[in-house]
């Protein structure tokens, strides 16, 4: 599934190809599932940029059906899964070895496909933006979304206190949190500060941007760190660097998965860490919606539309 021009769903049209072999360094991949992100929105709309044609997704899981030469820690065979780079939207599909992760006995290619990138996302705000210990607040915006349905549970099993925030009332009646908010952004950092006393939280994670932005920073107390690391609504506005100091010497950053798992050891260790929290329990893939792969424009659709819960996968 490929898009030749940006633009809404409509641009993405089906093509049949040639995976061919993989060269020197690369496996190729039968996939049995393919994660929906709202990163794949960004390359089809062009918010972010690609060459075109671009065959859209990054995240996708099955089994290798052909090895490159120098590839020695991988065989035929192996369920794998692989987040990084364009051209999940598809039956098959070559990746570099190093950037495939074997997945464990007891979870399925649909869970994997639906977790990885998220999950891996989950970890690397939780555990690597900042040393969040038990007992500190923070705030989680689009909380029973892919990432943040994950996110609510990884922190809560750190310690943290979490407030959740949802769109609406039937979303935020499936978030497990400490405090579970919904509704306009108008209100809500009036509600995080009667929660916390006045004080407001340490950290919020924000997915949704341009609408959220001033709520999110009026939520933070003193110092606080703001997490901004998805553009759901539309990008953030043009930062006045004087608003955080006002808001109390506030901390921003903008990070994104790629920069946590730039190294093969560095990709190993985050996958590790959320198999772990996958294979005790804390981390639970949920798939709330599945489509077939031709049928990626109307996923998209309802995935623009927020009218998804949890992950969505395809099904090739």
């Amino acid at each position: 599934m490929v898009v030749r021009c940006h633009g809404g769903p409509d641009v993405i049209v089906r093509e049949d190809f040639d995976p061919g072999q993989p060269a020197e360094g690369e496996v190729l991949i039968a996939q049995d599932a393919v994660g929906l992100n709202f990163i794949d929105t960004y390359y089809r709309s062009g918010l972010y940029p690609a060459p075109l044609p671009a065959a859209l997704g990054s995240e996708a899981a099955g089994r290798i059906v052909a090895v490159g030469p120098g590839v020695t820690n991988l065989s035929e065979g192996d369920h794998v899964v692989c987040v990084q780079g364009l051209g999940a939207y598809a039956t098959h599909r070559i990746v570099p070895a190093a950037q495939v992760v074997p997945i464990p006995d007891g979870i399925s290619s649909e869970d994997a496909a639906a977790t990885m990138l998220k999950g891996m996302t989950a970890c690397y705000l939780a555990e690597d933006c900042i040393g969040l210990r038990a007992g500190q607040v923070a705030l989680v915006h689009a909380a029973a979304g892919g990432v943040g349905s994950i996110l609510v549970p990884w922190l809560r099993d750190k310690g943290v206190t979490v407030i959740a925030h949802c769109g609406s009332a039937d979303k935020a009646h499936t978030i497990d949190a400490d405090h579970s908010l919904h509704g306009p952004f108008d209100g809500l950092a009036m509600a995080v500060r009667n929660l916390t006393d006045g004080t407001g939280v340490d950290i919020v994670y924000d997915g949704v941007g341009k609408d959220s932005w001033s709520a999110s920073l009026a939520s933070l107390k003193r110092r606080g760190l703001m997490v901004s690391f998805g553009n759901a609504s539309g990008a953030v506005p043009p930062v006045n660097l004087l608003d955080l100091s006002r808001g109390g010497s506030l901390y921003v950053t903008r990070p994104t998965l790629f920069d946590y798992i730039a190294t093969a050891p560095e990709l190993q260790h985050t996958a590790a860490r959320l198999f772990d929290r996958m294979q005790r329990g804390v981390v639970k893939a949920r798939i709330g919606q599945r489509y077939g792969l031709d049928d990626a424009a109307n996923a998209h659709r309802a995935l623009e539309a927020r009218q998804t819960t949890g992950a969505t996968v395809l099904i090739p």
